[in-house]
């Protein structure tokens, strides 16, 4: 390791989790591996209880990325775990935390241990914040964000919406909106023909996009 080179440790989705948080999370592990650093994730044995999770499953079919190292070790629901792994990344002494932050019911979990790495005195941590405010509100979210965003040195937020709502909570937190990147960990771009003849479409034939429901927010 280089006298530039950082040790960051990414805390958030990965796998064997799947969705677009593990997808952006470990594609962010392979920037800093490819520039020189050295980079963990630290995911979670238990994300949410079944009752909180609107899909058929958390888990991915996909096998696990091999350029970089990830722990499953976080259990949001369980405060012991939450001081072990405090107390494990503050032995470590990272130099960068990076954590992500998109629903305030991790708040108590990774403010717990946000709160224990500080006590070493050397890891910065920032926070990529999905939301501050959630969209569908629920007792106790302002409470639990409050209590993750003490321990966080600086914000990235992805949208102005999101940074307009952190600093109307804290204005005093260095935060700098950075719009979110477009994923290039999918294979290069094929053209219209080529997706048309791999899946077996007719080259007239006209052809509707479904996303899904999309809310009202």
């Amino acid at each position: 390791m280089n006298v530039q080179s950082k040790n960051i440790i990414i805390i958030g989705p990965a796998h064997p989790l799947r969705g677009g948080l593990a997808s952006y999370n470990e594609r962010l592990a392979k920037a800093f591996i490819d520039q020189g650093h050295h980079c963990e994730i630290y995911t979670f044995s238990l994300q949410y209880p079944g009752f909180l999770f609107p899909g058929t499953t958390q888990f991915s079919t996909e096998p696990a990325p091999q350029y970089v190292k990830i722990h499953v070790d976080i259990n949001s629901v369980n405060p012991l775990n939450w001081i072990r792994v405090g107390n494990k990344l503050k032995q470590i002494k990272p130099d960068i935390i990076i954590v992500r932050y998109w629903l305030p019911f991790m708040g108590p979990c990774l403010g717990t241990i946000l709160r224990k790495v500080k006590k070493n005195h050397h890891t910065k941590i920032i926070c990529i914040a999905d939301n501050i405010i959630p969209h569908e509100k629920r007792i106790g979210d302002t409470a639990f964000t409050n209590y993750f965003i003490k321990p966080i040195d600086a914000f990235i937020t992805m949208s102005k919406k999101v940074l307009e709502d952190l600093k109307n909570i804290d204005a005093s937190k260095k935060a700098k909106f950075v719009p979110h990147p477009l994923y290039d960990n999918f294979g290069e771009k094929i053209s219209k023909q080529e997706a048309r003849n791999k899946i077996g479409i007719e080259d007239d034939l006209k052809i509707i996009l479904f996303f899904g429901f999309i809310r009202k927010y």
